[in-house]
């Protein structure tokens, strides 16, 4: 009874602007919706992918320098000092690999 109240005060063209209105915004709130959680999952993804290749770094900088050492050559000490002091989310990495 409320939806011939509704077409009674404003008229069929109005009410039904109304209706498809409402129904509009509910299919866009549930494509909002997914797009959400799907921008979510890109993002830990790349945070994850950042820290692996962070962590990739350390050891090819540790296995650089087990293999300097092995061969009796001196290491890169230039490149184990810029990655010494890696600053992630404003913290400084403090592992000593």
């Amino acid at each position: 009874m409320q939806a011939f109240d509704l077409i009674a005060e404003l008229g069929l063209p109005i009410a039904s602007g109304l209706i498809m209105a409402y129904f509009i915004f509910l299919v866009m709130k549930q494509l909002m919706d997914g797009l959400v959680s799907e921008i979510q999952t890109v993002q830990a993804i790349s945070k994850m992918l950042i820290t692996r290749a962070s962590t990739m770094n350390n050891d090819m900088i540790r296995i650089d320098t087990s293999v300097s050492s092995a061969l009796g050559l001196s290491p890169d000490l230039e490149r184990i000092a810029r990655a010494e002091n890696f600053v992630e989310d404003g913290k400084i990495d403090a592992r000593r690999d």
